[in-house]
This record gives C-alpha cells, sequence and structure tokens, in this order.
C-alpha cells in the first residue's frame, strides 16, 4: 500500500469531493431509483437501468477517493525551502527553442491539473526537475519530441 503524496489544498478538495458523493449524490441517485421503481416492470425500465448505472458509477468514485484519502502523504509546502526543486516546489522553466515561459507547481497525481500550473510528480517533466537547481537545463522527451528547459525560479508558495 503505497503513500500518495498531496498538497493540503488537494486533500481538502479530495475530501469535498467524498463529501459531495455520500451526502448530496448518494441520496439523490436513492431517490431517482425509487421513482424509477414505480414506473412499472423494471426489466424494461430505461430510467431505472439509467439509475442503477448512476449509482454504481458514484459508489466506485467513493471507494476510489476513500482509498486515495486514506493512502495520503500530506506535505505542508508552506514549511519546506531550499534551491532543489521537490515535491511542492513551485518552478519557472524557459523552452530554450521558443522563449516561452511556464510555471508548474509540483504536486501528487490526484491533484495534478495542467490548465492551472500543477504537474504531477510522475509526469515526465517533474520527474527530469526532481533535484535540479536554479540555473540548470533539463531535457524532456515528450510526445512532441525533446524540449530543453531552463530553471530560472524555485519557489515556495
Amino acid at each position: 500500500m503505497d503513500k500518495i503524496p498531496m498538497t493540503a489544498e488537494g486533500y481538502a478538495a479530495l475530501q469535498a469531493e467524498l463529501k459531495y458523493c455520500q451526502q448530496v449524490e448518494r441520496p439523490r441517485i436513492i431517490q431517482l431509483i425509487t421513482d424509477a421503481r414505480t414506473h412499472g416492470d423494471l426489466s424494461e425500465n430505461a430510467e431505472y437501468h439509467a439509475a442503477k448505472e448512476a449509482q454504481s458509477l458514484n459508489e466506485g468514485r467513493i471507494a476510489e477517493l476513500e482509498d486515495k484519502l486514506a493512502r495520503a502523504d500530506v506535505i505542508d509546502v508552506s514549511k519546506l525551502s531550499g534551491d532543489t526543486v521537490t515535491f511542492g516546489a513551485t518552478v519557472t522553466l524557459v523552452d530554450e527553442d521558443t522563449d516561452e515561459k511556464k510555471v508548474w507547481q509540483i504536486v501528487g497525481e490526484p491533484e495534478a491539473d495542467a490548465k492551472k500550473g500543477r504537474i504531477s510528480i510522475t509526469s515526465p517533466i517533474a520527474r527530469a526537475l526532481i533535484n535540479k537547481k536554479k540555473g540548470e537545463t533539463v531535457e524532456v522527451n515528450t510526445p512532441g519530441g525533446a524540449k530543453a528547459y531552463a530553471i530560472k525560479k524555485i519557489e515556495w508558495r
């Protein structure tokens, strides 16, 4: 049973989703099933089968969330510091080919969201950055080919 590293913010988001699935979705789906049962023959009742499918998906998500929360290794990023890239660091990179600037925070898998600038510690970019220092260059193999990035800044937020 491996621990899953995550920030306190990521842990709170998973807790909120679990609470929603248990306290909002579960009762809503139970009501859908109850209503569909009143429509007669269950073998040909599409509403009933759709509600049972939704129930199955919701219960599966609840089990998945409970597992992730049980295995969570919450790391308080505000107490971290240093000049090398590790979990929780916010890293400013510059693409050496295009001079495009990117800012990534390295987080746990459950909370990764590239649109919000959060990448998983298991992603190729994060793995290339770990234990590197400001000023170093990293090369990352991406689906579009190899990319080289210069590390411009390492922050702890």
